[in-house]
């Protein structure tokens, strides 16, 4: 399961900031996962909960925002949404799709004290 390596890189990320900054305590944690990025979200929340455990982020509230699978369509020549990587253009069926968004997930902000 590639999510826990997820959760502990975000514990990473979330204590290379409170040694940067001089924080104690994140009480939530903002993530932007993008639809396309192959993260099971539930599976996340299960690992972070695992990995927070003990930590200055133990008991932080997490928050996911989602981004849409976005693409551009070489045959129509526009950005198109789409759910998964293989989906056809909804605007003409084709298949020479590129993707454009909705591909990553990031720590977006921390509310620490």
């Amino acid at each position: 399961m590639h999510e826990m390596s997820l959760a502990e890189g975000i514990l990473q990320i979330v204590e290379e900031a409170a040694r940067q900054q001089g924080f104690t305590r994140v009480r939530e944690v903002r993530l932007e996962i993008g639809e396309l990025a192959g993260v099971e979200v539930d599976a996340l929340r299960f690992c972070l909960d695992s990995v927070l455990h003990g930590t200055l982020a133990e008991g932080a509230r997490v928050e996911i925002e989602h981004t849409p699978g976005e693409a551009w369509c070489m045959l129509c020549g526009t950005t198109v949404p789409i759910r998964a990587f293989y989906d056809p253009c909804p605007r003409c069926g084709g298949h020479q799709l590129q993707p454009s968004g909705g591909t990553q997930m990031r720590v977006k902000d921390l509310l620490v004290e």
